[in-house]
């Protein structure tokens, strides 16, 4: 089972409190948890945006919006959230419904522009203009499972366009009426005068937008000498020259806000309309426009999003057939009759090494999960960088060797300590040791170096392979990122462990960077730690392992729904020389249990009839149940699901899969 992920972080804003106290079980599309990735973006996107936005989910069309929206809504907020779309806008669903059908039915995006609507949203009939957008949302099964629409309301510009062009032409050559007109316009303005397009008249939202800087009285391309070869000076001497009106929609729009900035991105709706006196000359230029940056941005990020989504699936299902492939075959191999001794081992092996290379995936995934929620304990303890890098080394030491590697370790003479989690430590250190092997050739050098730098305790991994660019040095350390395409390398992984490795030296209050001459130069990793004060280190308690107490034979009692997990587990804790009883559901689970009486109960948690809390809670009512040992077996990992079997009664909580020796050690 995947793990569910983690709930969606709601703004602090009106509709994020509407969304955080949702009861979304009444809901279709169920709570945010289950929601596909797609959905969950698109969401996200919405709400954290101030522009007006929203997503329409599933058959139903769910009407999830944001704050920016409610206006739009009118008095049908705040009813109509959550409800579907068709009965908050009856009154004008006659024109909305062929726009959806193209989206939902047809996976095509829509554009509809300064559109009348004539709708009753407060409770009156009112002339209203939109420009708006419909994209269409795909689920995991890459199936449409909704619309993403960007909106802007329009009847203010309308009217004031209107107006513009009646006053435009009772005074043309009343500079002051036209001022209070351009003060008062809702998008940014400008008057240009002439052949040399010398700002005449510029409104205060001109100002902001291109950073305040003096542009009365001045030549465009004079005051705004960045703006050459953007187009816009071609663009500008052609109405000029022709009289025809320009427009143009989301324009990238490159400007230096300050002397010494660089130049920021932009993205702007702009009109461009020739100014004639009455004889028909042209004059100038009235131009007008507004900023639809955090739009294109938020359409730019959704598409992103999408596209991330679709690599990541794409990865995680190759590096999951990769060794699902092998231990298939091994599968057939066994049951060979005329398999000998040593080929029935050694296909047992390959069972066992792929479906742990399967679980390290899984366990990733889980930690970076873990991580970003801020869920994952250090168990901090003093320790040696020695210790560390040796756990590390002999972690990645087959990849190394595999592909014959010339590896060197230099550590420091002194005896450098770090207050850190061992294990997590290490898990750094071997990713960066196999990322390293992955990404250089056969036969190349690979080094792992570890000082004492002041305060700091520092470890660099290079190499010489494939290298790294400049744009990937800080990419790499994203989410699903790798350095060369899944299948450029036969061992790509998912990408997300220099992620992880990076929330991990974090969370120790250091540092990982990364740098490389450029691509095909190698690349040097470097993490830095805080070191503790030299000195002796502290006395250790021995680690020598306890000798095994004697096998002893228990009465277990086995539920599980899955009859290739129920009977494979029992067969082999029968093979132990344990005494097994299975059951399929909660309901024979408990009716087992009420004959049986046994010494220990291992319960799968997802079962029909009644799950594995409800079935420990009435094994634990039963005056003999207090003896019983529970132990819960599920793929649920997470520490909500680990304290809600404690609540229910479980003595301990194994994540699927279960190593069976750590069963026979409960057990034992």
């Amino acid at each position: 089972m995947s793990p569910r992920p983690p709930a969606l972080p709601w703004p602090d804003s009106e509709m994020g409190r509407r969304f955080r106290d949702a009861d979304w079980s009444a809901m279709p599309m169920g709570p945010p948890q289950r929601w596909p990735p797609s959905l969950r973006t698109a969401v996200s996107v919405c709400l954290h945006s101030r522009f007006p936005m929203f997503v329409w989910w599933g058959p139903q069309l769910v009407n999830l919006y944001n704050d920016a929206y409610i206006p739009v809504l009118g008095k049908r907020h705040p009813q109509a959230f959550g409800q579907p779309a068709p009965g908050v806008w009856a009154d004008i669903w006659d024109v909305l419904a062929p726009q959806v059908e193209e989206v939902m039915v047809h996976g095509r995006a829509t554009w509809n522009e300064r559109t009348l609507l004539v709708t009753e949203r407060n409770d009156y009939a009112e002339e209203a203009y939109f420009t708006w957008s419909y994209s269409p949302i795909h689920d995991e099964a890459g199936r449409v499972g909704g619309l993403f629409c960007a909106c802007t309301e329009e009847t203010p510009r309308v009217k004031a366009e209107r107006d513009r062009d009646a006053l435009m032409r009772s005074t043309q050559d009343t500079a002051a009426t036209l001022r209070t007109w351009f003060d008062h316009a809702p998008g940014f303005i400008a008057l240009l005068r002439g052949p040399d397009l010398v700002f005449e008249m510029v409104n205060q939202a001109f100002y902001q937008l291109v950073g305040q800087r003096p542009l009365q009285g001045r030549p465009a391309f004079e005051a705004l000498p960045e703006l050459r070869g953007q187009g816009y000076e071609e663009i500008l001497q052609r109405v000029y020259a022709t009289g025809q009106p320009f427009v143009g929609r989301a324009m990238r729009l490159r400007l230096r806000l300050r002397p010494d900035a660089p130049p920021a991105e932009r993205y702007v709706d702009q009109v461009f309309q020739p100014v004639a006196q009455a004889d028909g000359t042209i004059r100038g230029i009235f131009a007008q426009g507004h900023d639809v940056t955090e739009q294109v941005r938020a359409v730019q990020a959704l598409q992103e999003a999408d596209r991330h989504k679709d690599e990541f699936l794409a990865t995680l299902a190759h590096e999951l057939r990769n060794p699902l492939a092998p231990i298939r075959q091994a599968v057939q191999i066994a049951r060979t009759r005329q398999l000998s001794a040593v080929q029935h081992a050694w296909a047992l092996n390959i069972i066992e090494r792929q479906s742990h290379h399967m679980a390290l995936l899984l366990d990733d995934l889980l930690d970076v999960a873990r991580i970003s929620r801020g869920r994952l304990a250090l168990r901090r303890e003093r320790v040696s960088l020695a210790s560390v890098v040796d756990a590390a080394v002999e972690t990645a030491r087959p990849l190394m060797d595999a592909r014959r590697h010339r590896f060197t370790v230099v550590l420091p003479h002194e005896d450098v300590q770090v207050d850190a989690d061992p294990l997590r430590l290490a898990q750094v250190l071997s990713n960066l040791l196999s990322n390293a092997a992955k990404y250089t050739d056969a036969g190349g050098a690979i080094e792992l170096r570890a000082a004492r730098e002041g305060d700091a305790a520092v470890i660099r991994v290079r190499d010489n392979g494939v290298g790294l660019s400049e744009a990937s040095r800080e990419q790499i350390f994203r989410m699903f990122s790798q350095v060369s395409p899944a299948l450029a390398r036969a061992e790509s992984g998912l990408g997300i462990g220099l992620a992880l490795s990076r929330g991990l030296v974090e969370m120790h209050g250091g540092t990982i960077e990364a740098s490389s001459p450029g691509l095909g130069l190698g690349a040097e990793f470097v993490v830095r730690l805080p070191a503790l004060p030299a000195g002796e280190a502290e006395p250790r308690a021995g680690r020598d392992a306890p000798a095994p107490a004697a096998l002893q034979a228990r009465e277990v009692l086995l539920a599980d729904d899955n009859p290739d997990a129920l009977s494979s587990l029992a067969l082999l804790l029968e093979l132990a020389g344990h005494r097994v009883h299975v059951a399929r559901d909660g309901h024979e689970a408990l009716a087992a249990a009420e004959q049986l009486r046994p010494e220990v109960a291992i319960l799968d948690i997802g079962m029909p009839g009644l799950n594995g809390y409800q079935v420990a809670r009435e094994i634990h009512a039963r005056p003999w149940g207090r003896t019983v040992r529970l132990i819960a077996l599920t793929g649920w990992g997470r520490q909500e699901e680990q304290q809600r079997a404690r609540d229910a009664g479980f003595d301990h909580h194994c994540t699927k899969p279960t190593d069976p020796q750590v069963l026979y050690a409960l057990l034992n």
